[in-house]
């Protein structure tokens, strides 16, 4: 049984919460230790270590003299260097560093060189993206890659009896040759089998070759449901299959999506199989397509409607362990690609092309990690990558408060041999503040207000 997935079943919105507080508690704390241990190795020493903000619950000293705490109120952490006047290491206290003999200023955030400073405020984000990419990584290994040429591994359940066997290599379908699983074009070539319930398989079994008849290779089965979907807001569960749609008969996942772009908006009943539960009579749903901005593959978003299904392959392919460099760079490929997707979505939100109902706050996050336990360990710490990448990039934006405002002076400083001067500082403090707290009112009003 996957413990994760079991999560939400513990009462709707106590789970959400409980699933939200594991992603942040995980990403706050390898974020904090990044600045953490880069400071020490920096020669910069680090006076408490919280994970969670309010009333004290544990508290330890370590053999460097950081103060080790766990606090009542799971919504961040922070660390207060030496000399610091608070936990966001904005301003210094004076009284303090009045205090700290000349040997020991070094040891200051203050005090300290400013290479040792920058390495130490950029450290954050940084473990903000190992720590993706080391998920990724692992993921990697436990999803391995698909063998070539493409051999079944498990037999998706379907409302059919299907011919295929585990182990089987698929040589053919309806006379195609099957490409490379991995190869761009495998998509081209499912787009281009006829659209008919049997199709022709030719496969090799036991070194034998085999021709036999199989349902359509890419049935309208759910692999995976989008949170905050329509699909998922109905009670849709993973491995369901869909077979009608206001009365149609359907086989093909294409069928689905024509079916559902075609409503444009408008409610859609689906007949759905699900395994165990639909001897008789199929479940029935009731759904309406909503408006999704979707990448493209060249750069950009379009507008499409959607219901919020991830497609499924008749078959789970078999798969072989991947070595450790293709792991590694499939992780660093994919924190990248989010990099990316994640300013081209908020550069096109900024000029209109898009809709800014696209930017979660903290309640529509909290509900994503939710739906994501729900659907099980690897989906969830899927999630917890995707998010420790998005915090990383969003710390690195040049507000003042965040670790970005940060290195923006430290480069100030660089350029122009001092810092900014405190009057300076403390107004574009304030406005870094207004900035986000602007920022988190709009984005909370989302999660409100937009369907």
């Amino acid at each position: 049984m996957d413990f994760i997935s079991q999560i939400p079943a513990f009462g709707g919105m106590l789970s959400t919460l409980f699933a939200f507080v594991v992603a942040l508690s995980v990403i706050v704390a390898v974020h904090e230790y990044g600045h953490y241990i880069v400071g020490r190795w920096s020669g910069i020493y680090a006076e408490v270590f919280s994970l969670g903000f309010g009333p004290v619950l544990f508290s330890r000293v370590d053999k460097h003299g950081t103060r080790w705490q766990l606090a009542a109120l799971p919504f961040g952490g922070y660390v207060k260097f030496l000399g610091d006047s608070n936990a966001a290491s904005v301003g210094s206290d004076d009284e303090t560093l009045r205090q700290v003999s000349p040997e020991d200023l070094r040891h200051t955030m203050l005090g300290a060189p400013l290479w040792a400073r920058t390495a130490t405020v950029a450290a954050g984000p940084v473990f903000n993206f190992i720590l993706s990419i080391a998920l990724f990584t692992v993921l990697g290994f436990s999803n391995g890659v698909v063998k070539e040429p493409l051999t079944v591994g498990d037999l998706r359940p379907m409302p059919q009896a299907v011919a295929l066997q585990p182990g089987d290599e698929i040589v053919s379908i309806a006379g195609r040759d099957v490409p490379s699983f991995s190869d761009p074009s495998f998509g081209d070539f499912l787009d281009t089998l006829p659209l008919q319930p049997e199709l022709d398989y030719v496969v090799r079994r036991d070194g034998a070759t085999v021709e036999l008849s199989a349902p359509y290779p890419m049935p309208a089965a759910i692999r995976q449901l989008a949170p905050r979907s329509a699909a998922y807001d109905i009670d849709l569960k993973v491995g369901d299959v869909i077979t009608g749609v206001d009365g149609q008969p359907i086989f093909a996942f294409s069928q689905l999506k024509d079916a559902v772009e075609a409503a444009n908006g408008k409610p859609l009943t689906l007949s759905v199989w699900r395994g165990g539960e639909t001897a008789g009579a199929p479940l029935e749903f009731v759904l309406a397509p909503r408006r999704v901005d979707e990448p493209k593959a060249g750069g950009g978003f379009e507008t499409n409607w959607r219901i919020g299904i991830v497609g499924a392959l008749l078959l789970d392919p078999a798969t072989e362990s991947p070595g450790l460099g293709t792991a590694l760079a499939n992780g660093v490929g994919l924190t990248w690609d989010i990099m990316v997707s994640s300013l081209s979505g908020l550069y096109h939100m900024v000029i209109g092309t898009i809709s800014t109902c696209n930017m979660s706050g903290p309640l529509g996050i909290a509900e994503v990690s939710g739906a994501m336990a729900s659907q099980g360990t690897q989906s969830f710490v899927y999630f917890i990558g995707l998010l420790s990448t998005a915090v990383g990039l969003l710390n690195l934006f040049p507000i003042p408060v965040l670790d970005g405002g940060h290195l923006v002076f430290y480069g100030y400083e660089a350029v122009s041999g001092r810092p900014p001067s405190e009057r300076a500082m403390n107004i574009l403090m304030r406005i870094g503040l207004t900035v986000i707290l602007g920022m988190m009112l709009f984005a909370l009003f989302n999660d409100i207000f937009c369907p």
